[in-house]
């Protein structure tokens, strides 16, 4: 059984597959109707409108219908798009037990147990006719799939077999109850419906042979005149029609308890059944013998089968399950662009054609006597088929899952087989067969066998006679090929590279229960392939990429580029070199890949038919160009293909290749984002200007002005009417002729404000007079004037305000604050250094027409910044002045004209067969003529960073996230909240700071542990933490416990636990040490927090009462220290012997007094132990059982004992219930309890 599916529900009382998608019904004994997909194992759906629990559900064929029937004696129609009851259909008296749709007629078939069935006109809404002749409940009723037949099964131990012809005739003739049917409209209103029987349905058989009541019958799907029934007498019985009767066939015994449900397999002779003694069985039809018992832990109600696919359902107790019987997956191999494959029972060849289709596909051999024609199952199709193209040699692997009946088959493949279209149906040939789970090729002529019951690998040649065996192998439960004398070996969750001459491991790779191996055409990369990963390595298993999926993953094959293309359940997906990924194309069906060449994809289906389709590569193509900076196969796939999409922009944009995605890019705001995020000033004006809003002039200005681009600057504030920054602009590029006019500008808006500023920026002091005399300021007015001695100007203001001039005296020492002039306005953009542009700006990607517009043409001034920007139609009233803003760019900003006469050019007369050498300008100039800085170096940050892989050294480097993944791979590490202090701490103390001389930055200093041999490249940070250091913590600890702060001390053995992953140690001693100090820090807050949960338990009732003794006894199997142990014993003791728990109070007593305590605790003890007599006995039972060893659930406080199953916490090892896996470890609380990891890495030693 392959599990596709297991939900947890209440029971299950019905289900129903949808015959096209990937939908299943389940009616629940709650009374809610769930519909799941199955493929993504998620809930799409839930309908409650029936009261009480509902046993019938049924999908219509091809209408958005279904139909359910439960105890509340309703039978409901509903439509799944509108997700809605439709109507009613009332008539029954009682529980309805199964409901279904006709496959061609408008019907519905229900059975309940008032005794009866009936047939309805769901479009009508019409009983048509009742069948009855049952005497007990009728618990099941079918339609047959080709016939005018039903069969009803009923706990008067009958089955009962109905012709139904004449109603069918009757509805053909238009009186059948149908939307347009008279009379059956009329019998219906007056009710005329025969209780008692119906000339249009006969009965034609009862069939009489159980000893109890009948559960269900099934009618077979293929043809065949046979009928199943399961009943309460533990029998399945096979029936068998004939023109004048039916007879019973033979009965199917096996199981224990009564058999709820029985149905036929869609494609192949068997039989399933369920049964309430919790098995699901497969019955050979022909041999009526067991073929497979699976088992659950719960009972089984009901089965169901796909219409169309190799899926079953079983309903149980608490949910259903979705399963197969088989792989549908077929066996095949691919050599060169051949394809070798199992189709029946024939080996069949075929060629990858170059145009994209199959050619020469025709059998080989016959590799069993007859297919689909034997009485037995196809349960022995081979699953695995390995090729040697040395030898033209086949090997077939078949049941994998099954140790004992495990064998695999060797066939050495005729010479002409290569010729196409040789006989079309090829003779059997017998083949060398042996066990073995996994059997693949490690030479030319042999290969290796796995024996999984003794562990052992045999290497075999071709007489299939063993050669060699390989004893000391690690334990595996699968082979792989892995090249020449190389095999792959499987564990649970890892693979293991190994020597078969050497007998050593190679390499090892972390992958979780391996599937699939797929190598690459020149065997330099491989893919693993699990349920849900992909893992790309290569040759050495050094994890490459490892993608997770939410469906699971069918098949994988490499392309001539070296990108891994796989499949999924519904997709075709990517998989780069460097890990990139992506989705090429969706699928309907799934698929096998067997070969990608160009943009055909060469694949088998689940028919094992050959196929080949087309598929846009461009896409991965073009990433796969980028990140091998191929840049002018880039540039040509930008101007030819048509990449398009939000993903491929994003994409760029992660990879930080904005300037290459603005060239897919039309969308004027995304195209500004690009801009500013590649640096390109140029394409973000062009944008800012169509989009015109402020928060893009805003953010041109921020990029704008870091490059020192202050033209582009001036335009943004002027779009953005930022006048006050403008003219502070104008002030610093010395351009004093704008700033000017920017001073009229400001008294034409009658800003006082802004006209003092350029006033002031101006030197200009009779504006500054002016500014103050129109604000009303002639106080201050007057004091500039006579400061500046412009006593005209005073003496006006003095008379015009009647000033005090004898209290307003200007300060002696006063002088004119005016700015010094600019020696050369700032014309040219800010000077920068000169490097190298990317390859992009290099090799024109934009046409020449769009990069014609050159800095200077944005400047000049349109008309719309003209009219709107600044207002000019208040300028009229200025002399001598433009009255447009075009003033504000004179030209002043154009491109300088080339060098005048005036600088002489005059000839060197240098003789005519002068040659420059070349050579004479290399040290000085780069090849463009421009200077190159050198580059910087290393920082000794960066030096830890590279010699060190412990999260301490990161730490100290102050490089957080790499510290936290490797806490990630160590110890599971998920939550890095509880270190941010010690990360903040560590990285503090790394560095040393020394003060320099006055007005200069401090020195920093790198203070190392190996400073003797480190020099400039081999440093390593100083150690923060040390085994002395936790262990004097620890002793802290230990001090709080004793004086029973059990709270404080819970957060000092926190603290020492969190410190010691970050430890840096030498030797495997101090590795030890640590290790057991991981321990002591585990047990102890395990028992203090348990023992902190006790005391927070009220003791108001008997339960809470022995929940507390519990606690305490759970609290004496932490591992403590004496002083602390015989504490524990005390209070335990104590508490079973006010409990009465007589016998757990000696008990603990005992061992209190093998511990050697106080005379007082001694006497104590001794006490209890006399007072419980010579055979004490447990008044109140608890949880607890001392003689068998268990573990304390962290999270729980539940006792694990052994052998049960449990999750570890990767950091910690503490023990937690199966439940609380993928949460939180509640020790620590920064583990992932039950994530596979590296383990704690404190040393060098560990790493190496």
């Amino acid at each position: 059984m392959l599990t596709k599916l297991d939900t947890k529900s209440p029971r299950v009382k019905g289900l129903c597959f949808h015959p096209s998608r990937s939908w299943i019904l389940a009616s629940l004994h709650s009374g809610v109707i769930q519909l799941w997909d199955y493929r993504m194992g998620i809930l799409l759906e839930r309908f409650d409108e029936h009261d009480g629990p509902v046993r019938g559900i049924h999908f219509h064929s091809n209408q958005p219908l279904f139909v359910s029937g439960g105890d509340d004696y309703k039978i409901k129609v509903w439509n799944y798009k509108l997700r809605r009851c439709l109507f009613t259909l009332l008539g029954h008296l009682d529980y309805i037990r199964t409901v279904t749709y006709h496959h061609e007629q408008p019907w519905i078939l229900s059975s309940s147990d008032d005794q009866t069935c009936r047939i309805w006109n769901w479009q009508s809404r019409a009983c048509l006719t009742v069948l009855t002749g049952h005497n007990h409940y009728v618990m099941c009723a079918e339609f047959h799939p080709g016939q005018d037949l039903v069969a009803s099964a009923s706990l008067d131990q009958t089955v009962r077999v109905w012709d139904i012809s004449g109603l069918r005739a009757k509805s053909a003739a238009g009186s059948g109850g149908s939307v347009g049917g008279l009379e059956g409209r009329l019998g219906a209103a007056t009710g005329q419906t025969d209780l008692f029987g119906s000339s249009d349905v006969q009965v034609l058989h009862i069939l009489e042979g159980h000893d109890r009541g009948v559960n269900w019958v099934a009618w077979h799907g293929g043809g065949m005149p046979l009928l199943a029934s399961a009943a309460d007498d533990r029998q399945v019985k096979l029936w068998r029609m004939g023109d004048n009767r039916a007879w019973e066939v033979d009965a199917c015994r096996g199981h224990y308890s009564n058999v709820n449900c029985v149905i036929f397999h869609p494609r192949q002779d068997i039989l399933l059944s369920a049964s309430e003694d919790h098995t699901v069985k497969l019955w050979d039809v022909h041999r009526r013998n067991t073929i497979h018992t699976f088992r659950r832990e719960e009972r089984f109600w009901v089965l169901s089968s796909h219409p169309s696919q190799n899926l079953f359902a079983a309903g149980h107790d608490q949910g259903f399950i979705v399963f197969k019987l088989e792989r549908e997956r077929p066996a095949f191999t691919v050599h060169q662009n051949v394809l070798y494959y199992i189709k029946d029972k024939y080996l069949r060849r075929c060629t990858l054609g170059k145009d994209g289709k199959p050619e020469h596909d025709y059998p080989i051999i016959a590799h069993r006597r007859q297919a689909g024609s034997s009485p037995g199952p196809k349960l022995g199709t081979p699953f695995k088929l390995s090729y040697s193209p040395a030898e033209k040699a086949i090997i077939l692997c078949s049941n994998s899952n099954n140790i004992e009946t495990a064998v695999y088959e060797l066939f050495i493949l005729p010479k002409e087989d290569s010729a196409p279209g040789p006989n079309p149906n090829p003779e059997f040939m017998e083949g060398k067969r042996g066990t073995g789970v996994s059997a693949v090729w490690v030479a030319r002529n042999r290969f290796a066998v796995l024996d999984a019951k003794s562990g052992q690998v045999h290497l075999k040649n071709l007489r299939n006679e063993t050669s060699k065996t390989l004893t000391d192998i690690p334990q595996c439960d699968a082979l792989f090929y892995a090249g020449t004398g190389k095999l792959l070996l499987r564990q649970t969750d890892k693979c293991l590279l190994y020597d078969t001459q050497q007998k050593i491991v190679l390499a090892t790779a972390r992958v979780t229960r391996c599937r699939y191996v797929i190598w690459s055409h020149d065997g330099s990369r491989v893919a693993l392939l699990g349920k849900h990963m992909v893992t790309s390595c290569d040759k050495n298993l050094k994890i490459i990429a490892s993608i997770k999926e939410a469906s699971r993953v069918k098949s994988a094959a490499w392309d001539e580029n070296g990108v891994l293309l796989y499949t999924t359940s519904n997709h075709i997906k990517y998989c780069l070199p460097n890990g990139d990924q992506g989705t090429i194309r969706t699928l309907d069906v799934p698929v096998y890949l067997t070969a990608a060449y160009g943009d055909n994809v060469y694949c088998l289906d689940r028919q094992a038919i050959p196929r080949c389709f087309k598929i846009d590569a461009s896409e991965y193509k073009f990433k796969l160009a980028l990140v091998a900076h191929r840049y002018e196969e880039v540039l040509q796939m930008v101007r030819s293909s048509k990449l398009v999409g939000q993903s491929i922009i994003a994409y760029l944009r992660k990879n930080g290749y904005a300037e290459v995605a603005l060239q897919f890019v039309k969308d004027d705001k995304t195209r500004f984002n690009l801009a500013v995020e590649s640096g390109n000033i140029e394409i973000g004006l062009e944008s800012a200007k169509k989009i015109d809003e402020p928060g893009c002039w805003h953010r041109l200005t921020q990029i704008a002005l870091r490059q020192g681009k202050h033209q582009i600057v001036e335009i943004c504030y002027q779009r953005t009417k930022q006048f006050n920054k403008l003219s502070f602009l104008y002030f610093v590029t010395g351009n004093l002729e704008k700033l000017s006019k920017m001073l009229r500008i400001s008294e034409v808006k009658k800003d006082v404000s802004g006209t003092y500023q350029n006033a002031l920026l101006l030197g200009d002091v009779y504006e500054r007079i002016k500014a103050l005399r129109a604000a009303g300021q002639h106080s201050l007015a007057y004091l500039t004037a006579v400061t500046h001695g412009l006593n005209e100007q005073a003496e006006e203001l003095a008379q015009l305000s009647e000033i005090d001039t004898y209290a307003i005296k200007p300060h002696p020492e006063a002088r004119l604050l005016k700015p010094p002039p600019p020696i050369q306005p700032l014309k040219e953009n800010w000077p920068l250094l000169h490097v190298s542009k990317g390859i992009f700006h290099d090799l024109a990607l934009k046409p020449k027409s769009m990069l014609d517009n050159s800095v200077e043409s944005a400047l000049q001034f349109d008309d719309d910044v003209a009219k709107g920007g600044w207002d000019l139609d208040e300028m009229k009233d200025l002399d001598n002045e433009n009255e447009t803003a075009d003033a504000l760019s004179d030209g002043d900003v154009s491109t300088p004209a080339e060098p005048g006469t005036g600088w002489g050019d005059e000839d060197l007369n240098l003789p005519a067969d002068f040659v420059l050498d070349p050579s004479a300008l290399k040290d000085n100039l780069s090849p463009e003529g421009m200077y190159i800085p050198p580059s910087p170096g290393i920082s000794q940050t960066e030096v830890w960073l590279n010699n060190s892989q412990l999260a301490g050294d990161h730490i100290m480097a102050g490089s957080f996230l790499t510290a936290a993944r490797l806490l990630n791979e160590q110890i599971g590490c998920v939550n890095i909240t509880p270190y941010k202090e010690i990360f903040e701490r560590y990285q503090s103390s790394s560095i040393i700071a020394i003060p320099g001389l006055p007005c200069t930055p401090a020195i920093r200093a790198y203070p190392h542990r190996n400073w003797r041999e480190a020099g400039v490249r081999g440093g390593l940070p100083t150690r923060l933490g040390s085994i002395d250091d936790l262990t004097s913590k620890l002793h802290v600890a230990y001090k709080l416990t004793t004086a029973g702060k059990f709270q404080d001390a819970v957060y000092k053995f926190k603290n020492v636990l969190l410190q010691i992953p970050l430890l840096c140690v030498d030797t495997k001693k101090e590795i030890q040490t640590s290790e057991e100090m991981l321990g002591i820090c585990r047990e102890y807050i395990l028992g203090l927090s348990l023992e902190l949960h006790r005391q927070a338990i009220p003791k108001d009732s008997l339960d809470q009462q022995k929940r507390n003794c519990e606690l305490a006894a759970y609290f004496t199997h932490c591992e403590l220290l004496p002083v602390h142990q015989m504490l524990t014993l005390r209070t335990a003791a104590g508490i079973s012997f006010k409990l009465k728990n007589l016998k757990m109070a000696s008990s603990f007593a005992r061992r209190l007094l093998e511990l050697g305590p106080k005379a007082d605790m001694a006497v104590h003890a001794k006490k209890i132990i006399q007072a419980s007599g010579h055979d004490p006995g447990d008044e109140n039972p608890v949880n607890y059982d001392e003689r068998n060893p268990f573990k304390i659930c962290a999270a729980t406080y539940q006792p694990i004992y052994r052998g049960k199953p449990n999750v570890v916490c990767p950091f910690t090892q503490a023990l937690y219930v199966p439940e609380k896996a993928g949460t939180l470890d509640t020790i620590a609380e920064i583990s992932e309890l039950g994530k596979k990891c590296v383990g704690m890495k404190i040393s060098p030693l560990q790493i190496r």
